[in-house]
């Protein structure tokens, strides 16, 4: 018999998948337990406008991300922090702080947790951070830290 999975199901597919099962296997646990429905015209057709729809949605948010890609490369974002002599600081920028100061200065939202910062930033200076924005972009952000 022939199913489409609606979730995931362990040693058997991923949701989404048309899959092929032995009849009693699908008519006593899959079905019942709505993990899957029986692959009918309609049914079939319903899953192939669903994968165009999910297709389209995810190209959408690539290219969304791209242009923010885009966005981030041209800005530069100041931070103060607290410092004694040789341009050291007090403590360290973090994620969070980079954040807000995106948010301040520009006027757009950046995850903190999208930040990812090699390092703690201890010294004034300029510096680079990768912002990942999608599996497939990240983009560089130059934070220069003033130390007051």
């Amino acid at each position: 018999m022939k199913v489409i999975l609606l979730e995931d199901v362990k040693s058997v597919g991923k949701k989404g998948d048309l899959v092929e099962l032995k009849d009693g296997y699908a008519k006593n646990c899959i079905l019942p337990k709505k993990l899957g429905v029986e692959a009918t015209d309609a049914n079939i057709n319903t899953l192939k406008l669903q994968k165009k729809n999910e297709e389209k949605i995810a190209r959408e948010q690539l290219e969304a991300a791209q242009a923010f890609a885009a966005e981030i490369e041209q800005m530069t974002v100041k931070v103060e922090i607290k410092g004694g002599e040789g341009g050291k600081t007090f403590g360290s920028v973090s994620s969070k702080e980079i954040a807000k100061a995106v948010a301040d200065q520009y006027n757009r939202e950046i995850d903190k947790k999208k930040i990812q910062l090699n390092e703690a930033i201890k010294m004034a200076g300029t510096h680079e951070v990768t912002v990942k924005l999608h599996p497939k972009v990240s983009a560089k952000l130059r934070v220069h830290v003033d130390a007051k």
